[in-house]
């Protein structure tokens, strides 16, 4: 099939997507579209808000909506790596008596994963599961198993609640392509919400996709053709987060950030770029869709100074004045 055919395809398939999720999720639009986004470029995503604002909800009805395998992992304190993974249990033949070891699965074997409260659980075990979001397989017992395709970790984690919690080291965050922020509904949204979820009326969902097709359309995000000023954007600006490397970085970054995005981040950049632009119609990548993607790469991989803190500076507030200030340095640098 043309590749103009199968992106009109992802098209109609988005709005119909998007149509069936809003059943349930009511407002969101933002962290509909960007979690659409990172599951078409085979992106890993982090969801970071407070409890009761359906983020359990909006992942389980994507899965549903797309046919997908669904399991959802609540990560606690006593949660071990085989809890993830699976685990090797010896099995006895009824008939002829002998014993082997038997592999069973572990809820990581399904197509979309819900690591709930992630930074509740240790790094030994938090380490499976991003082990898991790398390799795509897992080694238990000296075997080594694959994971099913399409394949996707979506955490979550309380920004409010740090007492007894892990946080995920800066190694194991870059593996997440997309930090999603979700925020509280307005008032007119949540009246719907109340509403709603008091009717005792449940919408009934249909699915729009199945694996073969979102395994389809995740191929389809790479073929996507981007000129070379816009990767060259795209890199320049995660290289403009370096104090140390990049001489040309702007001054506010050599005042405020310690360490900044890896060659990751760039990477991420143009594949969601990419899979913006076929999302809003579009067979040709532009630096407004890399931009329409940055803070969402970016914001976990920057790691502000004690200037910053002090001075009240967010890191999303950096990334605003790298947005605006990011053509204006690369141009200076081309110059000289």
């Amino acid at each position: 099939m043309e590749d103009l055919e199968l992106a009109q395809e992802l098209l109609n398939a988005k709005k119909n997507v998007v149509a069936e999720i809003q059943k349930v999720i009511i407002g969101q639009d933002e962290v509909i579209e960007d979690l659409l986004v990172a599951l078409f470029s085979k992106g890993h995503c982090l969801f970071v808000g407070v409890p009761g604002l359906a983020k359990t909800l909006l992942v389980s009805t994507l899965a549903k909506v797309l046919k997908l395998e669904f399991s959802r992992i609540q990560f606690t304190p006593d949660l071990m790596p085989s809890d993830i993974t699976g685990t090797d249990i010896l099995h006895e033949d009824s008939t002829s008596g002998k014993r082997s070891f038997q592999f069973i699965k572990g809820p990581i074997f399904s197509n979309i994963i819900l690591a709930d409260e992630i930074n509740r659980t240790p790094p030994k075990t938090q380490a499976a599961l991003l082990q898991a979001m790398q390799e795509k397989q897992v080694t238990v017992g000296g075997n080594t198993y694959p994971l099913n395709p399409p394949f996707l970790v979506f955490a979550t984690q309380n920004p409010i609640e740090h007492e007894g919690t892990y946080p995920l080291p800066e190694a194991q965050l870059d593996r997440f392509m997309f930090i999603i922020n979700v925020a509280y509904p307005s008032k007119e949204e949540e009246i719907k919400i109340a509403l709603s979820t008091t009717s005792g009326q449940l919408p009934e969902l249909k699915s729009i996709l199945n694996a073969e097709q979102v395994l389809k359309f995740q191929d389809l995000v790479p073929r996507v053709p981007v000129s070379e000023h816009v990767a060259r954007y795209a890199v320049e600006l995660v290289q403009s987060t370096r104090p140390q490397l990049n001489g040309n970085a702007p001054n506010f970054v050599k005042e405020w950030i310690d360490w900044g995005a890896g060659p990751r981040a760039s990477q991420y950049l143009i594949l969601g770029a990419k899979a913006k632009a076929l999302m809003d119609n579009r067979v040709a990548t532009t630096i407004e869709d890399v931009k329409a993607v940055t803070r969402q790469v970016l914001e976990h991989r920057i790691i502000l100074n004690f200037k910053a803190e002090a001075e009240n500076i967010k890191v999303t507030d950096v990334i605003d004045k790298l947005l605006t200030t990011c053509l204006l340095y690369t141009s200076d640098a081309a110059d000289e």
